[in-house]
């Protein structure tokens, strides 16, 4: 696919009235300062007609202004503490086309091809990065990047809501909770638990990676999809083996049936530990609860460990890392109560949702099939030996 750039350039917030101070700064919170250092992009893909790239972009500088720190730029305080500058310096705009209809150049399955889709995430300064792809068809597609440290995959997602609230001409509601500073550590220190070597590591701790045979090490994506129908036969299946009155929840169901379907693709031995861990938001979980509209990071981990044939379960938490290969071990990122299908720039909601291509070795990404009959899609990135097997058993029940 040749992907033709007209123009690059920054856009900045639109204020109604008086713009706000160019030297203000929110400083980061714990949970911003564990999470990923990296940006993450998404795909969308949009049946014409479409509206024009003018209206989306003023759309998107009306979402900043309320949104202001997308707009800004990472970097310390006095004290070496990192934090947003609120210089609103913008964020980039990318304009491009495609001389082919969309069906016949781009199928969205996981592939290097979408990378072509959305800016580079290598080397950026900017917090945010937006390229509307036009086809010859009329079709568009957004690719749509954003660095983690700023905010969550819940806040991301309601700023991208916020996005098309403004392209169709109303105002953003609700608007973002942005104060950072209402997670005040305790005094004096109360230390409960154990963080080094969960929520924080050792710079020079090097994970190796004994059972991998170096020249089978290429990691493919695959995207499966569970229908509604298969969901209800693995959650009635397994609360059948549970050995209680309490059913086990299609995301307890669908998880655990990955989990061990995974460990079997990648014939771990019997010695073997592997865990998963399991991003959950915090803002349904703290107590005083955090604002629904919370802009940040809120995410806390949780994760499940057992033995390859013995399962014995310990919650724990964990920090993340930047690791590209997470064997023995899962991660699973769920999307699934987010409303990224929301974003309607006018035209209706997207017909395509999904992430971008990102090749970390047992890093799971759940999301609602754009049918909306309740069936789930499933992005897994494997070595190709172990998806060989995890075709062949990923819909098995026994």
């Amino acid at each position: 696919m040749k992907v033709k750039i007209g123009s690059s350039k920054l856009v900045k917030p639109f204020y109604e009235g008086n713009p706000p101070s160019i030297t203000d700064y929110t400083p980061l919170s714990v949970f911003d300062k564990v999470t990923y250092d990296q940006h993450v992009a998404v795909i969308y893909a949009y049946n014409p007609p479409t509206p024009p790239n003018a209206a989306i972009e003023f759309g998107l500088r009306k979402a900043l202004a309320a949104y202001r720190e997308w707009a800004g730029r990472l970097s310390r305080d006095s004290n070496g503490e990192p934090i947003i500058l609120l210089n609103d310096e913008g964020v980039k705009f990318v304009e491009a086309s495609v001389d082919r209809p969309l069906s016949e150049t781009v199928h969205f399955r996981p592939s290097a091809t979408l990378l072509s889709l959305h800016p580079s995430l290598e080397g950026v300064v900017e917090l945010v990065q937006v390229q509307v792809t036009r086809f010859s068809c009329g079709s568009m597609v957004v690719g749509f990047t954003a660095h983690h440290l700023v905010a969550d995959g819940h806040a991301t997602s309601s700023f991208l809501v916020a996005w098309g609230q403004a392209c169709r001409g109303l105002g953003v509601n609700p608007l973002p909770f942005r104060d950072r500073t209402i997670f005040s550590p305790r005094n004096p220190p109360n230390f409960e638990s154990e963080h080094r070597g969960v929520e924080y590591i050792t710079k020079n701790l090097k994970k190796v990676y004994p059972l991998i045979d170096n020249s089978v090490r290429d990691i493919v994506a695959h995207k499966v999809h569970y229908s509604k129908e298969f969901l209800s036969k693995l959650k009635a299946r397994a609360s059948s083996m549970n050995g209680t009155n309490k059913p086990f929840s299609t995301f307890e169901s669908l998880v655990a049936h990955l989990w061990r379907a995974i460990t079997k693709a990648r014939g771990l031995n019997g010695f073997e530990t592997t865990q998963v861990r399991i991003s959950v938001d915090g803002r349904y979980r703290l107590n005083p609860r955090v604002p629904n509209e919370y802009f940040g990071n809120l995410v806390l981990w949780a994760f499940a460990k057992a033995k390859v044939k013995k399962e014995d379960l310990v919650p724990n938490a964990v920090a993340d890392t930047k690791e590209s290969i997470l064997w023995p071990n899962l991660e699973v990122d769920s999307w699934l109560r987010f409303p990224f299908y929301d974003l309607d720039f006018g035209c209706g909601g997207p017909y395509i949702f999904m992430p971008s291509f990102s090749p970390t070795e047992g890093m799971i990404f759940l999301l609602p099939s754009f049918s909306g009959d309740g069936s789930i899609d499933v992005f897994i990135p494997l070595f190709q030996e172990s998806l060989t097997t995890f075709k062949q058993i990923c819909y098995s029940l026994n």
